[in-house]
């Protein structure tokens, strides 16, 4: 049996984020919180999103705490502040640390306790407040999914929470806001997209749905992201990735992330580094591992990103290896002074991740670990 989780209503194309009112008002919220950072403050995106709430006479919450990696810690004190102040609607503006908080956040309003109480899939009991997403990057795909990923500061994990309730209801996909991002976040934020629609499509749940949205979603980041790279300011590079970043969402809220994530996470709860960055790292070794499963649907993959027919799994991973030295993306965990004793411990967290383990096409054991991350640090 299939089963496909719906999507919220999207409005893309440059200046969709004049359609936030409308949006609002549909739901009744004349007060609505605006969850972000202190980087989109600096740079004035937060000032487009308070200029069109107020010309529609909204009332207007800034939360602008959120950092890289968010914690449970803080999305507990966000909701804490939605509570007090009577929001009636939440909009995550940013990355997926943004989003995630706000999706959380929201989620916890209609709820008692903490996050803590309801880690897990399916956990959560009440729907809480409705949920806007507005992405300035083109990566997690967070905008579509049912899924937040947070970090667990006592243990140095990450863990996830998923219901269907933090689903946004609507979101404005408008690439003049990702035109300032720097190549250095375009870069990792773009492989991580890559890595979702990669997955997704390796995955051992794939289903007809998700891998048509994979499919696509692969042309338009492997056909994009240099671009985006190179020249910021090129409005239909920033769309595409902005789509393919949309459908790599579906896609692996349908299917499922595999080892890549597995094996990412304890990259950045141990070390704090950047998660498009830890996908990247990890990627074309989890191809080389997984390959004797999916033989030919990494070749199929390197067919779309190279425009070769016949192309096969080893250019799979030349493609991806090749993409990361285009963009300028490190190697090895070496060349980030991961330190080489760090692979035991980690090789022991990365099987706590067995939400996502259980999709990887092939089995992954203790030594499969110890190997993966071992390669992933020299290569």
């Amino acid at each position: 049996m299939m089963n496909i989780w719906p999507v919220p209503q999207v409005k893309l194309g440059e200046n969709s984020i004049a359609e936030i009112p409308a949006a609002l008002d549909s739901l009744g919220a004349e007060k609505v919180m605006v969850v972000t950072d202190e980087g989109l403050i600096k740079v004035g995106i937060y000032d487009k999103i308070e200029k069109v709430l107020i010309d529609a006479g909204k009332e207007v919450l800034l939360v602008d705490e959120v950092k890289p990696d968010p914690s449970m810690q803080l999305v507990d004190s966000i909701a804490d502040k939605a509570r007090l102040s009577g929001a009636q609607a939440i909009i995550g503006l940013g990355g997926g640390s943004s989003i995630d908080s706000a999706k959380v956040a929201a989620a916890l309003v209609g709820n008692e306790g903490s996050i803590k109480d309801y880690i897990g899939v399916g956990v959560l009991p009440k729907p809480g407040l409705p949920i806007l997403a507005v992405p300035t990057t083109a990566g997690t795909g967070s905008e579509v999914t049912y899924l937040s990923i947070l970090s667990d500061l006592e243990n140095e994990t990450k863990k996830g929470f998923g219901t269907p309730f933090i689903m946004p209801k609507f979101a404005f996909l408008d690439p003049s806001l990702t035109v300032g991002l720097p190549p250095h976040i375009t870069a990792p934020t773009g492989m991580d997209a890559l890595c979702h629609c990669v997955e997704a499509y390796t995955s051992a749940n794939a289903n007809d749905y998700s891998d048509a949205m994979a499919v696509k979603a692969i042309e338009l980041i492997s056909q994009n992201i240099r671009t985006a790279y190179n020249n910021g300011s090129d409005l239909t590079a920033r769309e595409n990735m902005l789509l393919g970043s949309l459908m790599a969402g579906i896609a692996f809220a349908n299917a499922g992330v595999t080892a890549v994530h597995a094996f990412a996470y304890p990259l950045g709860g141990m070390f704090h580094v950047p998660h498009g960055m830890a996908n990247s790292l990890m990627l074309p070794v989890i191809i080389k591992f997984n390959a004797s499963a999916m033989k030919e649907r990494f070749g199929h993959i390197a067919e779309i990103m190279t425009g070769r027919k016949g192309a096969d799994w080893q250019d799979c991973i030349n493609e991806v290896e090749q993409l990361c030295v285009d963009v300028n993306l490190p190697r090895n965990l070496k060349a980030i002074d991961i330190p080489e004793s760090a692979i035991k411990p980690m090789s022991v967290s990365v099987m706590d991740q067995t939400r996502l383990l259980v999709n990887n096409p092939r089995e992954v054991t203790q030594e499969d670990a110890f190997a993966i991350y071992t390669e992933a640090w020299g290569r």
